[in-house]
């Protein structure tokens, strides 16, 4: 067996079920789950529609590259939505349609790390596991870069030469799961920078960027910042999106990559052999959704719906804040967060994720620790009951 696999650490949820063994909730209280980030809106109808009306294409093998069709969609999405400009990014070169973005996010660093004993991909702490399970199956080294509390995302100025030097791939998450913080432009400019002066890619996951709170201002992207830095060509520059948070499509595994044309030829090349092209039917489906953003606005308002209740019912007796984008809560809590999330289960029958399970030791901390993940993916009425359970739960600390 590759001697890599026995270097992946267990996934949070696995550690989560067995830190709630041999609790039991209360009967009488229905199970609230936070713990997840799965979206429950239902999917828009036409998605569904989609994929069943085009059930005929199961008698043909889909292109690894996906429709012609699909990759114009996603094109120009990707121009109205970040204002690249028409024409801004080719369909034929610069797009990718994938099955979810976990796994290409997973496949992008087995293709693009060049191995060696050196070799290191940076990702924020905490971070989705996927970026560090990636690195070292490719055979490189991780580097945590902590999340500060003041931003949320990580101090970039505090990366020494020497780490940028060993540096094959960048992994960002804008806006960050957990703590909802955008990159700002100005910062994913420095980094474009730095990739040219040391030589590494940046791979961004903007999967949570059409889950924001401001209809005017929607989260920057890296192919924006890369386009008004005059990098038309979207050059080390690489971005991952998907169906599936917006959309709520979690089951049609639709998303893509745009980029550098270069990166994602080569990319082609090691998904060919993978054997990974998206059915026939969920390419039709997504071509749809790509062009329709009408159920994207009510998506987001009836996100902003749940975080109004639940804060103002957390108000005052739980240190957290409405995060700039995403749908996740990433509250500080009283003492250990295994114990607040093990308390709150076992007395209220509400799951929520330890921060602590989601980040690793770097530079003498865990920055996720004292601190948990809510996901407010559940319907409107059960994330306002979770949050008075909570309220509850917080008095008998």
């Amino acid at each position: 067996m590759n001697p890599d696999l026995d270097r992946l650490q267990p996934y949070p949820f696995e550690r989560l079920r067995a830190l709630m063994e041999g609790a039991r909730p209360p009967a009488g209280l229905d199970h609230i789950p936070l713990s997840i980030g799965e979206p429950r809106h239902p999917t828009p109808t036409f998605i569904t529609e989609a994929v069943l009306s085009h059930l005929h294409g199961l008698s043909a093998y889909p292109l690894t590259k996906g429709m012609p069709e699909l990759r114009q969609a996603i094109a120009a999405w990707l121009e109205r939505r970040f204002r690249l400009g028409e024409s801004a990014v080719d369909p034929e070169t610069q797009v990718l349609p994938v099955n979810g973005t976990r796994e290409a996010l997973f496949a992008f660093a087995q293709a693009v790390v060049e191995r060696g004993s050196d070799a290191a991909v940076l990702m924020p702490n905490p971070f989705y596991q996927i970026y560090e399970g990636a690195a070292l199956l490719a055979g490189a080294g991780p580097v945590y870069l902590n999340c500060t509390d003041d931003t949320g995302h990580p101090d970039f100025d505090t990366v020494d030469e020497a780490t940028w030097r060993r540096c094959r791939l960048l992994y960002l998450c804008s806006p960050h799961n957990p703590t909802g913080a955008v990159v700002p432009e100005e910062t994913l400019v420095k980094l474009m920078e730095l990739a040219d002066r040391h030589d590494f890619v940046i791979a961004a996951d903007e999967c949570y960027s059409e889950i924001h709170f401001d209809e005017a201002n929607p989260p920057v992207g890296l192919l924006q910042a890369a386009i008004h830095a005059g990098r038309h060509d979207f050059r080390r520059c690489v971005v991952f999106h998907s169906l599936s948070k917006r959309s709520n499509a979690p089951g049609l595994r639709s998303g893509f990559v745009a980029g550098d044309a270069k990166i994602l030829a080569s990319f082609l090349r090691y998904r060919t052999y993978h054997g990974c092209a998206m059915p026939v039917h969920h390419q039709a489906a997504s071509r749809l959704a790509w062009e329709d953003e009408a159920h994207v606005v009510e998506n987001r308002a009836e996100y902003r719906r749940k975080f109004d209740a639940v804060l103002e019912i957390l108000d005052g007796c739980l240190e957290v804040a409405r995060p700039e984008a995403g749908f996740y809560l990433w509250a500080r809590v009283p003492g250990s967060d295994e114990r607040f999330a093990r308390g709150l289960f076992e007395q209220r029958n509400v799951t929520v994720l330890p921060g602590s399970y989601l980040s690793r030791e770097a530079d003498g901390v865990n920055p996720g620790a004292g601190r948990v993940r809510m996901a407010l993916v559940a319907p409107l009425d059960e994330c306002v009951d979770a949050a008075k359970r909570i309220r509850d739960y917080m008095k008998t600390l």
